[in-house]
């Protein structure tokens, strides 16, 4: 039987309940918040296009995004109050 280090066992368990969720801005302005890891890549190429397609107050310079990590099992524990 192989031992694994604790930490690493601890790393393992806790990343089950990592999200990554990404919001899109545009000019600083949220456009999209909260789109799912699977969804996130789609979702920007989509954006990116229609803002070089359409006229609009915005171009390709102007988005941006970010990159959220949520635990969801601390959330729950803090919503319990």
């Amino acid at each position: 039987m192989e031992f694994k280090d604790h930490q690493k066992i601890f790393a393992e368990k806790n990343w089950s309940y990592m999200e990554k969720l990404y919001h899109i801005y545009a000019g600083g302005k949220c456009l999209l918040p909260n789109i799912k890891e699977d969804e996130f890549s789609v979702t920007w190429n989509t954006v990116k296009a229609m803002v070089g397609l359409m006229q609009t107050d915005y171009n390709e310079n102007d988005l941006s995004y970010e990159e959220v990590v949520l635990n969801r099992q601390l959330m729950q524990e803090e919503s319990s109050y």
